[in-house]
């Protein structure tokens, strides 16, 4: 593809970039944003500066947040004693857009695959031990994907925890095999959170 201005192909080159993206999506993006008033395209980057320099982590979960804390783990009326442990904020957001689940959450910031190069140190997850060692839960909700990187990391999670006095489960297999959470329906996600099963039954089905 021949650009008649260098501008131009350095913001679709750019934009390229982004995931699901190709060339040509990321031209007919630039072309519509050159289309809007000025304000716009003004206002779009804006967000994305401040997104970057002010985003931060949640201390306690690890979600994504405005503040030290986010607005889940400081709402008063979450269940502090439910953890749902997921692979991403996408996840979260997949769960939030349910309304079932009312607990809270933790996000390990990915799943353990070796052939990536991600190993349980990478990953948040002695910071979820700590709090079931505090006693302040009661159940752990594993709702990592189903494939073999999730149900790896599932169980390596079980291993760490399998003998402190809480519930561990699982989200029912509504979600089929080899699925991401994110792209599950809501009507199917919500019925996997609330149909969950003890987790050392799952893994011997």
């Amino acid at each position: 593809m021949e650009f008649s201005s260098n501008l131009l192909q350095n913001a679709v080159n750019e934009v390229a970039q982004l995931p699901g993206i190709g060339k040509r999506t990321a031209l007919r993006l630039v072309l519509h944003l050159l289309q809007q008033p000025p304000k716009h395209t003004k206002q779009l980057s804006q967000s994305l500066v401040e997104l970057r320099n002010n985003i931060k982590f949640c201390s306690s979960c690890h979600n994504i947040s405005d503040s030290t804390i986010c607005e889940i783990c400081a709402n008063p009326m979450r269940d502090k004693k439910i953890i749902c442990v997921v692979e991403d904020v996408r996840d979260v957001l997949a769960i939030e857009s349910t309304g079932i689940f009312k607990g809270t959450y933790h996000v390990l910031g990915g799943k353990i695959s070796p052939i990536d190069g991600i190993g349980p140190n990478e990953l948040n997850i002695d910071s979820l031990v700590e709090k079931v060692k505090s006693g302040s839960v009661d159940e752990i909700i594993l709702a990592m994907g189903s494939t073999m990187e999730g149900d790896t990391t599932n169980f390596y999670i079980y291993k760490q925890i399998k003998n402190f006095k809480i519930v561990m489960s699982t989200i029912a297999r509504g979600i089929s095999v080899g699925d991401e959470l994110e792209y599950a329906d809501e009507i199917t996600l919500g019925r996997s959170i609330a149909n969950r099963v003890p987790f050392d039954i799952s893994f011997k089905l």
